[in-house]
C-alpha cells in the first residue's frame, strides 16, 4: 500500500473511530440493560428467601462473635492467663506515589492542551465555546484522576486534530508525544467492559440457557440450602 493510501486509510479509521464508539457505548449499555432487568426479576421471585439468608447469616456471626467472647472470658480466668502487651503494629499499605517525572509532565501536557482550548479564547463563536468548554472538563478530570498515558492519548486526540475545535498553526506544530489515540483507547476500554459484562453469570444465564427463568429454580435451591445450614448453625427453626 503507497505512503498516500495509508494516509487515506488512516484518516477514514480516525473519522470512524467515534462512530464505532457509540456503536461500543451502545452494545454495552443494552448488555447491562438486560443484566440489570434479569436481576431484578429474581429479585422479585426470591425475595424472600434473599432476606432470610441474609438474617440468618447475620445472627450466625454474632453468635460466633459472642462465642469468641466468652472463650475469651474464659481464658482470662484461668490462672496462666497473661494480658497481651501492646497490640500488634499494622503495617502500613504503601501510598501509590507518582514519580516526580510523570508528575511533572502530567502538569506539562495539561497546561499545553488547557492554553489552546479554553473557552474564552472562542467567545465570539457559541458553538466552538461548548466545545472547548466539553474538552477543559475533560482535560481536568483526566489530569486529576487519569494516568499519564491517558493524558498522552487525550493530548494527542486534541492536537491531531480529532476534535471539532479549530486550533491555529502554533498549536497543530506542537510535538505529540503519544503513540495511541484517545479514540483508539477509549475504542479498547469499552471493548472490555463489553467482554466484562458478557462473562457476567447472570447475561451468561440470559444468554445460554435455553429458558434463562430455570435458574429461579436453581437459586431457590441454593438458598433453601443455605437457609437450612444456617438454622442448623444458630439452632433456630429446628
Amino acid at each position: 500500500m503507497s505512503k498516500k493510501k495509508l494516509l487515506i486509510s488512516n484518516h477514514i479509521e480516525q473519522k470512524e473511530l467515534p462512530e464505532q464508539i457509540q456503536l461500543l457505548q451502545q452494545e454495552l449499555e443494552e448488555i447491562q440493560d438486560k443484566t440489570r432487568n434479569f436481576e431484578a426479576l429474581l429479585r422479585s421471585r426470591l425475595s424472600d428467601l434473599i432476606v432470610e439468608s441474609q438474617e440468618l447469616f447475620i445472627l450466625y456471626k454474632q453468635n460466633k462473635k459472642a462465642k469468641k467472647a466468652a472463650r475469651l472470658e474464659q481464658k482470662k480466668r484461668g490462672k496462666n492467663y497473661k494480658e497481651p502487651q501492646g497490640l500488634r503494629p499494622i503495617p502500613k499499605k504503601k501510598e501509590n506515589i507518582i514519580p516526580l517525572e510523570e508528575q511533572k509532565e502530567k502538569k506539562r501536557l495539561y497546561r499545553e492542551a488547557i492554553l489552546h482550548v479554553h473557552p474564552d479564547k472562542f467567545f465570539k463563536n457559541e458553538k466552538q465555546t461548548d466545545i472547548a468548554t466539553e474538552l477543559t472538563r475533560k482535560l481536568i478530570e483526566i489530569y486529576k484522576t487519569g494516568s499519564l498515558e491517558t493524558l498522552q492519548a487525550y493530548h494527542a486526540h486534541i492536537f491531531k486534530g480529532n476534535t471539532p475545535i479549530i486550533l491555529n498553526d502554533t498549536a497543530l506544530k506542537i510535538k505529540i508525544f503519544s503513540k495511541n489515540d484517545y479514540w483508539q483507547q477509549e475504542k479498547e476500554k469499552l471493548k472490555k467492559a463489553i467482554d466484562l459484562a458478557r462473562n457476567n453469570q447472570l447475561y451468561k444465564v440470559i444468554t445460554e440457557y435455553e429458558e434463562p427463568l430455570v435458574f429461579v429454580d436453581e437459586l431457590k435451591r441454593y438458598y433453601e440450602d443455605r437457609i437450612f445450614k444456617l438454622k442448623k448453625r444458630t439452632r433456630k427453626g429446628l
